[in-house]
């Protein structure tokens, strides 16, 4: 249940889902770019990006459904932040930005 009252006067729960989001929507967005470049190069290719934009889903996904959970934590005074999660989608930019600059720069260079 959510509560009726807001006891965190800062919105710190708000801010991390956003935050969350935010990431989401930037993976899928760079996902379908990457497919649709990276098609240009091989087909093979084309399935990092897909699969950034199927990663990226199921992290607006994920933070949708757990965005009630970010509440029990606060309430105890723990931070809402799952540094496991924050860990896979931090190594997962990396390298899908990793693998979108060598598509653009082979696209460049053609």
């Amino acid at each position: 249940m959510r509560p009726d009252a807001v006891f965190d006067k800062m919105l710190q729960h708000e801010r991390t889902a956003l935050a969350w989001e935010r990431t989401a929507i930037a993976t899928i967005v760079a996902g379908a770019l990457l497919a649709r470049h990276a098609a240009a190069i091989h087909p093979a290719v084309a399935v990092l990006g897909i699969s950034q934009l199927l990663t990226g889903a199921g992290l607006l996904i994920w933070s949708g459904r757990h965005y009630d959970d970010l509440h029990a934590p606060l309430r105890r005074g723990e931070s809402p932040v799952h540094p496991t999660a924050a860990r896979i989608v931090g190594a997962g930019t990396i390298l899908f930005s990793a693998a979108a600059t060598i598509v653009a720069l082979v696209t460049t260079l053609r």
